[in-house]
């Protein structure tokens, strides 16, 4: 009937939802123990920022229909089309889906540098610095703290990005809250994942970032 709301259907998963919440609190905490010297805490955050994004690769394999990278990644004609209005459907849209890719991109170039960097003094240490020369881990660190005002401007467009949907009467940021947003007429909803693929993905993120902590790996 004309006027009514659209109806809500399924869009992200619970596993989708936590990873998502969970990574932003993790990266205000990773800046919080390296502004105020906390390196114990700033190495741990690391590890669990890799583990999540190691999650979240798998889980865009193994994942629900809209986690899945096979299913919004796209290439420059689906983000001109988008551009143009010919896109319909839940989801990253295609020119979110460069969004996502980036920052994960970021996220993982940020704590792969995190793990060979090192101090001057060689006091602080990711679990990888002994694998490469103090010159290449001094990079590493000049490196690691250049690439964080990088990821914050593009943590800056993306909260930008979801002020201007919400401005344009789409809102985006509830639907990564409770799961549920409006949709078109005749979309489908989401297709969830298996609660046991999204354990896995989890064991496994771990497992891999544990093998890295505990000698990551011993080469020699």
């Amino acid at each position: 009937m004309n006027g009514e709301r659209p109806a809500k259907v399924a869009i992200w998963d619970l596993p989708t939802r936590l990873f998502h919440w969970t990574l932003a609190g993790l990266i205000a905490f990773s800046w919080w123990s390296a502004e105020y010297h906390h390196d114990d805490l700033h190495v741990w955050s690391g590890m669990a920022v890799l583990s999540l994004v190691l999650f979240r690769i798998l889980w865009g394999i193994f994942g629900s229909s809209t986690a899945r990278f096979v299913n919004f990644v796209r290439g420059p004609r689906a983000v001109f089309g988008y551009l143009q209005g010919a896109w319909r459907g839940i989801g990253h849209n295609p020119l979110g889906a460069v969004s996502v890719v980036a920052l994960l991109g970021l996220v993982l170039l940020q704590v792969a540098l995190g793990l060979f960097a090192s101090d001057e003094d060689g006091l602080m240490q990711g679990p990888l610095a002994n694998l490469v020369s103090m010159s290449a881990s001094d990079t590493a660190k000049e490196l690691h703290e250049g690439l964080f005002n990088v990821l914050l401007a593009f943590i800056g467009l993306h909260v930008a990005a979801i002020a201007f949907y919400k401005w344009r009467g789409k809102p985006l940021l509830g639907a990564m809250i409770i799961g549920k947003g409006e949709t078109e007429p005749g979309v489908e909803p989401m297709r969830p994942g298996k609660w046991w693929a999204a354990l896995l993905c989890l064991v496994a993120a771990i497992a891999i970032t544990r093998w890295i902590i505990a000698g990551a790996p011993p080469f020699s």
